[in-house]
């Protein structure tokens, strides 16, 4: 119920890393991976906005306070963080490595061609 916001943390944070640094990330000698940047923020946004629809459907997010169903029981809370460090976490690290390896197959063949 709240493993999106482990993601859309980490969303967050890139898109303020990437527009703080946007004249370095568009020069020619920028590191290897931070040219790829955008990718990754455009997989952290849209998996993330995926996740709170389906949420949503599930009735797992609700349109007035809490927000969260779970927030609505004695407990939810701890249910909630459980949730998040068990699930968002290892997403969120799958997700970025999978970028990663995508990013380093794409500059590889850039680099023989």
């Amino acid at each position: 119920m709240a493993c999106f916001i482990v993601p859309l943390v980490q969303a967050v944070a890139t898109t303020v890393y990437r527009k703080r640094h946007a004249a370095q990330i568009a020069t020619p000698d920028a590191p290897a991976l931070r040219h790829r940047l955008p990718d990754l923020e455009k997989m952290l946004w849209g998996g993330t906005l995926m996740l709170i629809v389906d949420h949503v459907i599930n009735g797992e997010l609700t349109w007035r306070f809490p927000f969260f169903t779970a927030l609505d029981q004695v407990g939810g809370g701890m249910v909630m963080l459980r949730e998040m460090l068990t699930v968002g976490v290892p997403m969120s690290l799958v997700l970025t490595a999978a970028w990663l390896v995508w990013a380093l197959v794409r500059d590889r063949k850039a680099a023989i061609q």
